[in-house]
């Protein structure tokens, strides 16, 4: 199985730039592909970015998108969310998620497309 942990979160002023890194165990990381999300306080779980399983396509949820990019270094079993311009709206718990093989060769955009998820780190801007 897979176990995830999330690292890089903290205080940022808004325009402010974080990397999140998400480290995850095991041999077979290239065959998951992975996915940030993220949760506000009183807020529903969203989808954030999406990688394949060799990085070959990408996918953000419109908020984000040019702001924030996701990458993946198959050789050290992580994946990176780089955060720039950081705006107040942003600030919320990153969650890191894998989602293995589901038959078919489609973006990963929901939740439950994913089965293993790590303990989150916390993400603030202010304004």
């Amino acid at each position: 199985q897979v176990q995830l942990v999330e690292s890089g979160g903290g205080l940022v002023q808004a325009g402010g730039s974080l990397r999140l890194s998400c480290a995850a165990s095991g041999r077979t990381f290239s065959n998951y592909a992975m996915g940030w999300f993220r949760q506000a306080p009183g807020k529903e779980r969203e989808f954030v970015a999406t990688i394949s399983r060799i990085g070959s396509s990408v996918s953000y949820t419109g908020s984000v998108k040019g702001r924030f990019t996701i990458s993946r270094d198959n050789t050290k079993n992580t994946v990176y969310l780089q955060m720039n311009s950081l705006k107040p709206e942003d600030t919320a718990v990153y969650y890191c998620a894998a989602a293995g093989p589901k038959g078919g060769s489609y973006v990963y955009t929901r939740s439950h497309d994913y089965d293993y998820w790590g303990q989150g780190t916390q993400v603030t801007v202010s304004s």
